[in-house]
């Protein structure tokens, strides 16, 4: 008779201990990690580089892709702590990468980490990689039917960013649509329209990171 072994331990259970070792570590220095998520185009990296010139506070970046390093090249230049991680086809960053570059970050000099995952809407939502809130990010062109194709993400997320507005007069997208998508998934999720390269939405977007920062060094 064949013998069954009953397995409860979670096969990703060594990468959760990068996670908690991280998240333990970021809690000590009173950094807040905000993980992002987004599709390629989205416009992630040109809305941290928006943050850098709106925000007070001191951050740093930790770029995922799956080749090339040019995303965290653009951030070096304006002067922001950047490490890139290829994962070199993988379709999300896992904490045991992730800790490698947080070690390698000026920890004493920050304030705000972001975590820019891979170009993807599934796979990195389904990963703890240290971080204390997800951000998810879709632009208009994507189309406005995104939250329920992609739930997981989403319903998890602390706050959208709907990036590129100043091209919604250009394509079809039903903002009614998209909102009450968003509501049904995630009642209480704060939605920002931005518009990076003319600093719309940007104010606001800084002033919820501050307020998270804030709650999370008040604890």
């Amino acid at each position: 008779m064949a013998k069954v072994y009953k397995i409860r331990q979670s096969v990703m259970a060594a990468d959760e201990e990068f996670a908690r070792r991280m998240r333990d570590e970021s809690h000590h220095r009173g950094i807040l990690v905000i993980n992002i998520i987004g599709s390629p185009g989205a416009g992630k990296p040109t809305l941290l580089e928006a943050t850098k010139e709106a925000a007070s506070f001191r951050f740093a970046v930790i770029e995922g892709d799956i080749a090339t390093s040019r995303d965290a090249e653009r951030l070096s230049k304006l002067g922001v702590p950047a490490i890139q991680i290829n994962t070199h086809g993988g379709c999300h960053l896992e904490a045991n990468l992730v800790s490698k570059a947080f070690k390698e970050l000026p920890l004493e000099d920050l304030d705000v980490i972001f975590i820019e995952n891979v170009g993807n809407l599934v796979c990195p939502a389904e990963f703890d990689i240290g971080e204390d809130m997800k951000v998810a990010v879709s632009s208009v062109p994507e189309g406005a039917d995104k939250p329920l194709k992609y739930p997981h993400l989403f319903s998890e997320a602390k706050a959208v960013l709907l990036t590129k507005m100043d091209l919604a007069p250009y394509v079809p997208f039903d903002m009614d649509l998209y909102k009450n998508d968003l509501q049904h998934l995630n009642p209480r999720v704060e939605c920002i329209e931005i518009e990076a390269l003319n600093g719309k939405g940007i104010d606001r977007w800084v002033s919820l990171v501050e307020t998270w920062l804030k709650e999370k060094r008040s604890v």
